[in-house]
């Protein structure tokens, strides 16, 4: 397991103290990652399997059925290895993974119902442990009152953290932050949609 029982409620439990002070809303997304990039290792597997022809042919005795056999039989040995490994990942090139972990971390902004609050004072804290990346998502509400350095400082002080293991400290630091933020420029009072206190590990 990615976080413990003990270490959700850590990060529940900080959320639901910072959202006493403020009338914004936080929530806590941690994917393990942000897509299983089968296409990539389906494509580079039949990339290689394709290559195996061309040298048998020149290098070989091999029958017409035997080169297609010895094909059939790579392409799979690559493909189960590509697909079962973090090998997977590091076939994917650096950008196209940053890519889908940006296009994850909108798409849980707008699943998690932070786009739906009157007072557009959402934020969403995402990591993704396989692209290594983290994101803060604010609403337009309090994203057009904070400079981009505020966010990257909770942004550095989570991955700081969570280089060295510490995943749930990690998310504590961040929701503190955050928490501040929201505190400073929506404070309590008002309707509020109240969305649950906890993090979301897909």
């Amino acid at each position: 397991m990615v976080l413990s029982v003990d270490e959700q409620h850590r990060i529940g439990a900080a959320i639901n103290t910072v959202e006493e002070r403020t009338s914004g809303e936080i929530v806590c997304v941690l994917a393990r990652a942000s897509s299983d990039y089968l296409s990539y290792a389906t494509a580079w597997s039949a990339l290689l399997a394709l290559m195996v022809p061309w040298l048998l042919v020149g290098l070989s005795d091999l029958s017409v059925r035997q080169i297609l056999l010895a094909q059939i039989i790579l392409f799979t040995l690559l493909f189960v290895i590509t697909s079962a490994t973090r090998l997977r990942f590091w076939l994917v090139p650096r950008r196209i993974r940053r890519a889908q972990a940006h296009r994850a971390a909108m798409e849980q902004f707008m699943i998690r119902g932070m786009a739906r609050k009157h007072n557009r004072a959402g934020i969403l804290i995402f990591v993704s442990l396989a692209e290594h990346y983290a994101r803060i998502v604010a609403d337009d509400g309090i994203a057009e009152k904070v400079e981009q350095e505020v966010w990257q400082g909770a942004i550095d002080a989570l991955l700081s953290e969570v280089k060295e293991g510490r995943i749930a400290d990690g998310f504590i630091v961040a929701v503190e932050t955050c928490g501040a933020v929201l505190a400073e420029h929506f404070p309590p009072g008002g309707p509020k949609d109240d969305l649950p206190d906890r993090i979301y590990v897909i």
